[in-house]
């Protein structure tokens, strides 16, 4: 941890900059702020300014000290890839900043597609995770973590060379999924964004089984 602590304190703040820009437009921001959009764009959650402004970035920072803690404290981090470590640092604080330019462009009233927003972030999030998969060697927090992948070195390989095109794939499909969905409608983007990600969760864990009862 104590050599992480500078890109700790930068990633943390970061994450915390809405609670500055909150507090730079409070007066322009309504009482209620919408915080939660369905997969058609319309909001459909609300919360208050309070919350909104303070109660999330912490909640979000909290999130990000645990994954950075867990991952640093992982018996087997050198395993880890530096890249995909560095993707784990910025992570939420990337969220954090582009959720709330697209809560605070909302509650201004200046229109803005939630839904082709989230979908693009989640997509490129795929992506940028199926390129790294299959440089990471065993470890106990970054990856496809089965009984089986953890004990067969052959196994937890083939399984994240599967995942990482799996993952790549996924993530244009949700890229695709979010530039269709307001044209193809609601249940569309729904069911689909739902089968992807399963799909792409689903696949290499069958897959690392199928290898599991085949001795790898």
């Amino acid at each position: 941890m104590k050599n992480h602590k500078k890109i700790i304190i930068i990633t943390t703040l970061i994450t915390l900059l809405p609670i500055l820009i909150g507090l730079i437009l409070w007066n322009r921001l309504p009482d209620k702020i919408a915080t939660h959009w369905g997969f058609d764009g319309v909001a459909n959650g609300w919360s208050g300014k309070t919350f909104t402004v303070f109660g999330l970035p912490c909640f979000l920072t909290l999130i990000h000290l645990f994954t950075v803690g867990v991952t640093l404290n992982d018996p087997k981090k050198k395993n880890i890839h530096q890249k995909l470590m560095a993707i784990i640092f910025w992570i939420v604080p990337a969220v954090s900043v582009i959720m709330y330019v697209t809560i605070y462009l909302s509650a201004l009233n200046i229109a803005v597609n939630v839904s082709l927003i989230a979908l693009l972030l989640v997509g490129v999030i795929f992506i940028v995770l199926g390129n790294y998969m299959p440089k990471v060697q065993q470890n106990y927090t970054v990856g496809i973590k089965l009984p089986w992948t953890l004990n067969s070195t052959e196994n937890w390989n083939r399984t994240h060379r599967l995942g990482g095109k799996t993952f790549i794939a996924g993530g244009i499909l949700l890229i695709l999924c979010g530039i269709l969905g307001s044209g193809l409608g609601e249940t569309f983007s729904l069911i689909s964004t739902l089968i992807i990600v399963i799909l792409c969760a689903g696949v290499p864990a069958v897959y690392s089984f199928w290898l599991f009862r085949r001795g790898v």
